[in-house]
């Protein structure tokens, strides 16, 4: 038995069976029945050189719609944002090209200081005195957001507006089903989700409320008035942020969120077709020895100099199992570090700046679409994303697979989600979109 796609020589072989005892290769699966076994060689193509395998995956990658060639109006969670050279770069550096967890802290200084950096700017864009790092991602930071208040207060209800990420929704009820945790959705009206809609099903036994900010629909709910209504509960405010909104938003921190978190993709991280993605989390002081994951902690050696070390290790690889916060067992440590030089590369101005395009040329976009017969969904204010049904009520996969023919990624189809709201597409337009593409994909949305 030979495989061609594996390197090994015939005598490479020889010397591998003769070191286990065994004649050929047959004989290591002779406890398998031979009915279950394959009796053929496998079905796979003639060898190629390096040449000629680069020539064919680069003729496969061609026939993906890629965001260099195409314009994206497609959101929903993961946005095309501007990625600065400096992010790449540095990632790619040897000392900084892992994931893994600092077990040796003594020996991963640099390290460590990045995801210090990168938990400091955490807290200063959340408005929040401490924050990990760090989380999956947006949709099991959210869980774990959940799971730390169900356990803080003892209590075992959640409430989740139903304008939080419908993913986001699903994984937060794939966690409550096992700890027995019951999740309650608030209702939604004009976009937003109303403190008359939260006080409905707001009790005693809430342990906390989740409510995203600008939501899924793009939208900008009133944080403040909710998360007063939360606290009256005795319950905790759980924030969900777009953290480029937060560049020109409000920090949740200082309108009364208990914890916030959030997807962290939209700094300095592809879309990449799904992932891997970033969490992250920051909550109060109260909550900090709670919080699940690792927390880089900066202090002085014993010659007077600068280090940093795992200050808090609440996982089950560091503690037992039982005093864990949280069973994540790996972390997002090189897409924080994108994060962090992310935010460093384009500084404060350039981090309002960002914000402020995304939220012009959305507004640029919403004004014309509607100007060409359009229809909006909702009247609330909204950041970088907006609903709106086509004129003509097209199916929105009919009018995507149009816009896709004209080199274009076209909205996403609610009706998917939402089936109060087939028919109507949610629109996304970030920095990266230039008023010509913008023009063009409203001029195609006239005409369909």
């Amino acid at each position: 038995m030979t495989w061609s796609y594996l390197p090994h020589t015939a005598e490479d072989r020889a010397e591998m069976l003769a070191a286990i005892g065994v004649k050929s290769a047959e004989e290591l699966y002779a406890d398998i029945p031979a009915s279950i076994r394959l009796p053929r060689a496998l079905n796979l193509p003639a060898p190629l050189s390096e040449a000629e395998v680069a020539k064919k995956f680069a003729k496969l990658a061609a026939a993906n719609a890629n965001l260099q060639e195409y314009a994206c109006f497609l959101g929903a969670g993961a946005y095309d944002h501007f990625i600065p050279s400096t992010v790449d770069f540095v990632l790619s550096r040897s000392e900084f090209y892992t994931a893994y967890t600092q077990y040796q802290p003594e020996i991963s200084q640099g390290y460590l200081q990045a995801l210090w950096e990168y938990q400091s700017l955490i807290c200063e864009i959340t408005g929040m005195p401490v924050a990990n790092a760090s989380m999956y991602d947006g949709g099991t930071a959210i869980a774990e957001a959940a799971v730390l208040s169900c356990h803080a207060l003892r209590r075992k209800e959640i409430l989740v507006a139903r304008s939080v990420h419908p993913n986001y929704r699903t994984v937060l009820n794939t966690y409550a089903k096992d700890f027995d945790f019951t999740v309650k959705e608030i209702a939604f009206e004009n976009g937003v989700t109303p403190v008359a809609a939260l006080n409905k099903v707001l009790s005693k036994n809430t342990a906390c409320v989740i409510i995203q900010n600008p939501n899924f629909f793009g939208s900008l709910e009133d944080v403040k008035a909710l998360a007063d209504a939360t606290h009256t509960a005795g319950a905790y405010y759980v924030s969900v942020a777009d953290p480029i909104a937060l560049a020109i938003l409000e920090a949740p921190g200082k309108l009364g969120a208990d914890i916030v978190v959030g997807e962290g993709q939209s700094l300095g991280l592809p879309t990449a077709f799904g992932g891997p993605y970033l969490g992250f989390m920051a909550v109060t002081a109260k909550l900090m020895r709670k919080m699940p994951g690792r927390i880089i902690g900066e202090t002085v050696d014993v010659d007077g100099k600068r280090g940093f070390v795992l200050t808090l290790q609440a996982r089950e690889q560091h503690i037992r199992r039982e005093k864990a916060t949280s069973n994540i067992c790996s972390n997002e440590a090189l897409c924080a570090l994108a994060a962090a030089v992310y935010l460093a590369t384009v500084g404060k101005t350039g981090y309002v700046k960002i914000a402020e395009q995304c939220l012009q040329k959305a507004h640029y976009a919403y004004d014309a679409l509607v100007k060409g017969g359009a229809k909006p969904a909702f009247t609330a204010p909204f950041f970088q994303e907006f609903v709106i049904r086509p004129k003509a009520g097209t199916a929105i996969a009919t009018v995507n697979k149009q816009l896709l023919g004209q080199k274009m990624i076209g909205g996403l189809d609610l009706g998917k989600y939402y089936p109060e709201l087939a028919g109507q597409m949610l629109v996304c337009v970030t920095e990266n979109r230039t008023r010509a593409e913008i023009d063009r994909f409203v001029k195609a949305l006239e005409v369909m």
